[in-house]
């Protein structure tokens, strides 16, 4: 399973939309930006409509699935063309489902034992999630020591001010966030790529 897609869109903007048609003015500006990922959250019922919108209207960006916290919601957010599912923790049926599919999958982890857990089940791309309420780079630091062989999707917490320098932490191969969408999108998303190659 590939996750080059990772390291080639280091930051991926998370988004939770209340309505599917939202979907479309937020991608249109995080294109415009420069930015060609994002994850859609199954926070609000809208979630596939929302993935299958964004599927159909931009082709040329990369949409996954977030907060998917069962097999259906992953069968689901596939169904609708997601390219990657992300979940808060590690649950069995998710991981079987996108195996099914040979899609992605980046289960959510927050102790040594979820990791050794869900990489003992095939998973070394992982993420470190909520982030900084668990101690942020100095624990990703820690683990990174004991898990060598893992690499790390920071999300929760990370914002404009801190994003680069979890991506320049070796064990980071990208980071998830919100702080993109706050405000004029595409200029947020300039700047971040901006300043992700200075």
């Amino acid at each position: 399973m590939s996750y080059s897609f990772l390291e080639e869109n280091k930051i991926i903007p998370v988004i939770k939309v209340e309505k599917a048609e939202d979907i479309l003015d937020i991608l249109a500006a995080l294109e415009k930006g420069g930015i060609n990922i994002a994850e859609i959250t199954f926070r609000t019922e809208c979630a596939r409509e929302a993935i299958s919108l964004a599927v159909k209207n931009f082709p040329n960006m990369i949409i996954g699935a977030g907060t998917v916290i069962n097999a259906k919601q992953c069968t689901n957010a596939i169904s609708a063309g997601a390219k990657f599912i992300v979940s808060p923790g590690y649950l069995e049926e998710i991981g079987a489902v996108a195996n099914n599919f040979n899609i992605p999958y980046i289960p959510g982890v927050i102790t040594p034992s979820e990791i050794m857990i869900a990489y003992k089940a095939g998973y070394s791309v992982l993420k470190f999630f909520p982030c900084q309420e668990f101690g942020g780079i100095d624990t990703i630091n820690a683990f990174s020591n004991v898990f060598p062989q893992v690499k790390f999707v920071p999300t929760g917490g990370i914002n404009q001010e801190n994003f680069k320098r979890f991506l320049k932490h070796h064990a980071v191969i990208a980071v998830g966030g919100t702080w993109i969408l706050k405000g004029d999108i595409s200029k947020a998303a300039a700047n971040a790529l901006k300043e992700l190659k200075s």
